[in-house]
């Protein structure tokens, strides 16, 4: 059970929780209109106003907002308080070179330490605990957004960011904190490092795994808590909506995350008609705002598929785990990949003809891209040295401009399947039950 006492609201009865998501629902929409010129120009073009929200359902009245809006107002055209208001920025890679841009306030940085803070304790964390963050620091809201947060608990901190696999071991065990936060592929990776070194993670304290940024398995939740003796919980967030935090498992029921409805409010939608859908349906998530000063979102289209459910541990609803997305982004070791984003750095490439396709196969407990892209007609000639040159310079600029490994497969020309239809761009060969 949580060491520290909880928020009142986590113990508020539905009533309650409504009411003041009403209130805080109509602060947003207000926020949101008066400050965001695309807002305002939205609500407009839908015919509604701020001031058309009588009741939570009337939600459904105003427009969504997608991924492209947030593009085509790059880099600070979403944010809603002047420039100066704002003390941190965090972005994440987008498909056409302009990453997707997120902006905090002083108060939204603790709104979001909160949740996180909240999270933590929801996964039977307190202030006397170490916590070793694993999530990758900088511009991905992972590392600081669960740094933070730990702190708020008033948790020692290990920010130990990604990669150096043998010295996340080593600091695993001479430091023996509590808590691990991290993504559950890499905390398998972990455990294969532990045995290498004949370390068993059983000896250690750790006690518990925070674990998300990618989607994963009951059956990888098993195999986790099996070879390193911890329960493992599911963290959600996204960067476009806050951050990790938005919604967190609770330990005494490890029924898939609460969402934290004081700050999120939740919807599902048929991702094909934009209809809203009932609880317990499955469809695609999508998140208003209910206290983002700095960059309120209305109606967030996340392309998460899954379905909310009613709440157990905590009033708030939960959702079920992420069944996969309405969109082709891939999640690759944490990092949000599109094809578009491969194949735009690919067709650079004098060498490399507009023909391709993605493989995504599972070597142990990570995932591993693979480009086969043909080569230009006229070029089969070239020898496997040249090939070879080729791979390296496209893989290079793969993992520096998009953050990810890609195997390159260089093959003649007609090689690469075609379709009559909709191209087939990314082959799944992983087997994930």
């Amino acid at each position: 059970m949580s060491k520290a006492p909880l928020d009142a609201i986590e113990s508020a009865s539905i009533d309650e929780l409504q009411s003041l998501q009403l209130e805080r629902m109509r602060w947003s929409l207000r926020h949101a209109y008066d400050n965001v010129p695309h807002y305002q120009q939205s609500f407009d073009q839908a015919g509604v106003h701020p001031d058309d929200l009588k009741h939570l359902s009337d939600l459904t009245r105003f427009p969504f907002t997608v991924k492209k809006d947030l593009r085509d107002n790059y880099p600070f055209n979403m944010f809603a308080v002047p420039r100066k208001d704002i003390i941190r920025v965090h972005a994440s890679s987008g498909t056409t070179g302009k990453p997707t841009v997120v902006g905090y306030t002083a108060k939204d940085i603790d709104v979001w330490a909160t949740v996180v803070a909240r999270s933590i304790r929801a996964a039977g964390g307190g202030p006397e605990d170490m916590v070793h963050i694993a999530y990758g620091y900088g511009l991905f809201t992972g590392g600081l957004g669960a740094h933070f947060g730990a702190e708020k608990l008033g948790c020692t901190v290990i920010p130990m960011s990604g990669g150096q696999t043998a010295k996340q071991v080593q600091l695993l065990k001479d430091f023996d904190p509590d808590i691990i936060m991290v993504t559950p592929s890499y905390m398998l990776n972990l455990a294969d490092e532990m045995e290498q070194q004949g370390i068993d993670p059983h000896q250690l304290s750790l006690r518990c795994g925070i674990f998300g940024a990618e989607p994963w398995t009951n059956t990888m939740r098993t195999a986790i808590e099996e070879r390193m003796g911890i329960d493992a919980l599911d963290i959600y967030g996204l960067s476009e909506v806050m951050g990790p935090g938005v919604g967190q498992e609770c330990l005494e029921s490890k029924d898939g995350p609460t969402i934290w409805e004081d700050h999120f409010y939740p919807e599902i939608i048929d991702p094909k008609t934009g209809e809203a859908l009932p609880d317990g349906e499955y469809g695609e998530l999508v998140f208003t705002s209910l206290t983002k000063q700095a960059m309120p979102v209305i109606r967030y289209r996340t392309r998460d598929l899954t379905r909310l459910l009613p709440g157990t541990a905590r009033p708030m609803r939960r959702i079920d785990k992420i069944t996969g997305r309405s969109d082709d982004m891939m999640i690759i070791r944490g990092v949000n990949v599109f094809p578009s984003q491969i194949e735009e750095l690919a067709l650079l490439m004098p060498q490399l003809a507009p023909h391709y396709q993605i493989d995504i196969t599972r070597h142990g407990n990570m995932d591993s891209l693979t480009l086969n892209v043909e080569l230009t007609q006229g070029l089969g000639h070239i020898d496997q040295t040249e090939r070879l040159a080729i791979g390296k310079e496209l893989s290079h600029k793969i993992k520096t401009h998009i953050g990810v490994s890609c195997a390159i497969n260089i093959t003649d020309p007609g090689q690469v399947a075609r379709s009559e239809g909709k191209a087939v761009r990314v082959r799944d060969l992983r087997n994930i039950s």
